[in-house]
């Protein structure tokens, strides 16, 4: 939780380079077999999606609203662990949500709909804050609510009822080495299959564009 973080690619520069010298204690195996294109998505989205999924504690019904890069990785990570992962999009989107049930998701609504049980926790990877007393309502007590982004719009005011029942709601705010180390060595990662969509690099910001439109599923990656 460092109050001034470097990052290459927002603090400071060489985001976009084609060859880094970077210190080995923050270096990473990556998993056999895996091309650049596939492998680019567990490097942010992956390892942000594991540390709220550790931060949600040991859960059988898990939701995840919004599912994009960070969800689709961490809904094959939970599934494979024997985990019942319910996916929330936004109101309309069947696309996203018959994506999510193809990889295994017991079932996908829009971000207000019910499935029809309590959750024992809830990832929100939306920047959206309405979505935060909305999973509320769906945690069983004793629940978890982990925002997991960057940014996110304002949360609403909502009866302390629904909080009451020491249900908690937290934040991500960075991963550590150790996220890293883990998740890359879990039981799971060799059967984790990423879903991309490739970019030139003149074209960042039309996938950047495309991201907030919903107009792709999975990862958005540029390449050389």
């Amino acid at each position: 939780l460092c109050d001034a973080p470097l990052l290459t690619g927002a603090t400071r520069g060489g985001g976009y380079a084609t060859h880094v010298v970077a210190d080995v204690r923050f270096c990473f195996p990556l998993p056999k077999g895996i091309g650049d294109v596939e492998a680019a998505p567990l490097l942010c989205a992956g390892l942000i999606g594991w540390r709220a999924y550790r931060m949600a504690g040991n859960c059988e019904a898990l939701g995840l609203y919004g599912f994009g890069a960070a969800a689709h990785i961490l809904a094959q990570v939970a599934i494979a662990e024997g985990k019942r992962v319910f996916a929330f999009t936004r109101e309309g989107d069947t696309e996203s949500q018959e994506f999510a049930r193809s990889l295994g998701c017991e079932w996908a609504g829009s971000g207000d709909a019910t499935p029809g049980i309590k959750l024992d926790s809830a990832i929100i990877f939306a920047p959206v804050g309405t979505l935060v007393p909305a999973a509320l309502k769906l945690v069983r007590k004793g629940g978890r609510i982990v925002c997991a982004g960057i940014h996110m719009s304002d949360i609403p005011g909502f009866p302390y009822a629904d909080l009451w029942g020491e249900r908690s709601i937290r934040s991500v705010a960075n991963l550590t080495r150790a996220d890293g180390t883990d998740f890359l060595s879990c039981d799971h990662i060799s059967a984790i299959k990423t879903h991309t969509t490739t970019y030139p690099l003149e074209q960042a910001n039309q996938a950047l564009d495309d991201l907030r439109e919903g107009r792709l599923q999975g990862a958005a990656v540029l390449v050389p």
